[in-house]
């Protein structure tokens, strides 16, 4: 990939991010001393500018949020399938429970 094309996909994952995100973007830019534009409809950065190694900080950054979300949803998933899991086996345990009392009758 050419830088052209690793600065198009940078741009289009942070401005995919939420605010969190982006303000931690800036201030990676702004201890590397960056220029930045700021007016009443956001702030803007001309990337074609930034170093190679303020580059490999932010495609660090970016790719660390989306593995840190893609864990996220991971770990939400597998929660929510033990939480069925287990009212499902409740719910067996009670019926056996119910089938048990009427069998003694």
């Amino acid at each position: 990939m050419d830088k052209l094309e690793i600065l198009e996909n940078l741009k289009l994952s942070i401005e995919g991010m939420n605010k969190h995100h982006q303000i931690e973007i800036l201030r990676i830019l702004s201890t590397h001393l960056c220029k930045l534009n700021e007016n009443k409809s956001g702030v803007y950065i001309n990337l074609t500018y930034i170093t190679e190694d303020v580059l490999a900080e932010l495609q660090k950054y970016v790719t660390y949020t989306v593995e840190q979300e893609d864990t996220l949803t991971l770990t939400e998933y597998q929660k929510e399938e033990f939480k069925t899991a287990l009212f499902n086996e409740k719910e067996d345990k009670d019926n056996i429970t119910l089938s048990y009392s009427e069998a003694g009758r």
